[in-house]
Formats: C-alpha cells, structure tokens, sequence
C-alpha cells in the first residue's frame, strides 16, 4: 500500500515539473530523491519485520512442539540427564585410575567424558612422555570403546 503512495507520488512530482523552470525542476528531483531514500528504508524495515516475525514464529513452533508433547520433552531430559551421570561415572573411575597408578602424578590431569560421542579428553600437564603414554593406556583400559583424545602436554 505504501509503495503505492510513493510511486504515485513519483509520478505527480515528475508532472509537476515537465511544464516547470531549472529551480521547480531541481526541487522536483530533490523531492524524487528523499522520497527515494524514503521508500528504500521503508523496505528495509519491512525486510527486518519480515525476519523478526519469522524468528518468533520458528521459536513459537519450537515451544508449540514441546508443549503438545511433553512426555517426549520430558524422556529427552532423563535421557541427557542419564548420559551426563554416565560420563560422570566413566570421568570418575578413570581418574580413580590415574591416581591409584604410580607410574602416572594424575594431579595435574583433567579428565572429561562426551558420553554420547564416547570420547574421553586427557587435558593437563605430564613430567615425562612415558607418563603420558601410561595415562592414554589407563584411559583406554578403563573405557573400552571410547576414543581418547590426549591433550596432554609434557612439561
């Protein structure tokens, strides 16, 4: 509808100025130009709207979702809540591990366990390669059919 108004006001300033002089002329283009301008930001704020209305329909959507099926949102949470308690288990008796053995200083050793992506991340600092080759073995001992990334500098 504004788009409407702009044009037809395009077209009534050009009228204008055909039977005009060089200055009703000028002013003629200059009012062309602002209503230009005018009618540029006009479409960018309606482009803005248009992706802000999107967003909030798509996060409705998401909520609409969740909301009719809270019984599945409810299975997803236990779930992630399970897997968490599981990758605290796997983290705990791998440090446990690391300690119990003499040939590893495991306090400067953090472990962290994905356990959806069975990984398990040695990070920290090792006195010797051959204690950090001796962490990664307990590490893979102690988590069988995990991969461990070994972020382990030696110092």
């Amino acid at each position: 509808m504004r788009q409407v108004s702009i044009a037809g006001s395009l077209v009534a300033v050009a009228a204008i100025a055909i039977g005009c002089s060089d200055r009703t002329q000028e002013r003629a283009r200059e009012a062309v130009r602002a209503t230009g301008a005018a009618a540029e930001s006009a479409a960018e704020d309606t482009v803005q709207n248009a992706e802000r209305a999107k967003a909030a329909i798509d996060n409705a959507a998401l909520d609409a979702k969740a909301a009719a099926n809270p019984k599945e949102t409810a299975k997803a949470a236990v779930r992630d809540a399970a897997d968490a308690g599981r990758g605290a288990l796997e983290t705990a008796a791998i440090k446990a591990a690391l300690i119990a053995d003499a040939r590893v200083d495991a306090a400067n050793i953090d472990v962290d366990t994905d356990y959806r992506a069975k990984t398990i991340t040695l990070k920290g600092t090792v006195s010797s390669a051959a204690e950090k080759a001796a962490a990664v073995q307990i590490a893979r001992d102690k988590a069988p059919g995990y991969t461990v990334e070994n972020q382990l500098a030696v110092r």
